[in-house]
């Protein structure tokens, strides 16, 4: 019996072995038929703003922007430049400010821009009706 298991071992370790080499190798005779990767391609980035509506501003967030402006010292009446209901993709209603923590759903809101004594202001509204002014940078101001 031992020389039964004995066997059978040996008859195992041949195969492991056996399974461990490597077969034979062919070098490719053509680079031709090597397959090759197809190119790299370069996707434009999403838009950090979603798309929106065209609507009319409420006279409430109307006030608010012109306050807001009043208080950063433009004296200039702002006018419309346009105005979309959004839903953002969270609290930070597509600006963010980094360091700040927002909420992880849906809000819906609108963006207003509106141009004062020559340069235009970008405000974000979510559900309230407290302006967020964002700047070129991406981050709101103040």
């Amino acid at each position: 019996m031992s020389a039964r298991a004995a066997a059978l071992a040996a008859a195992l370790a041949l195969l492991a072995l056996t399974g461990c080499s490597g077969g034979s190798v062919t070098a490719p005779s053509d680079e031709a038929s090597t397959p090759q990767r197809p190119p790299f391609t370069t996707l434009s980035p999403s838009p950090t703003t979603p798309p929106g509506t065209p609507t009319s501003v409420p006279d409430a967030r109307w006030a608010a922007i012109v306050q807001d402006l009043t208080d950063r010292g433009v004296a200039a009446a702002p006018t419309l430049v346009s105005a979309e209901a959004v839903t953002w993709r969270n609290g930070a209603l597509g600006c963010p400010q980094p360091g700040a923590m927002y909420t992880q759903a849906l809000v819906n809101g609108m963006r207003v821009v509106v141009e004062a004594g020559g340069a235009q202001y970008d405000y974000r509204f979510g559900t309230t009706d407290t302006p967020v002014l964002c700047t070129g940078t991406g981050t709101p101001a103040g």
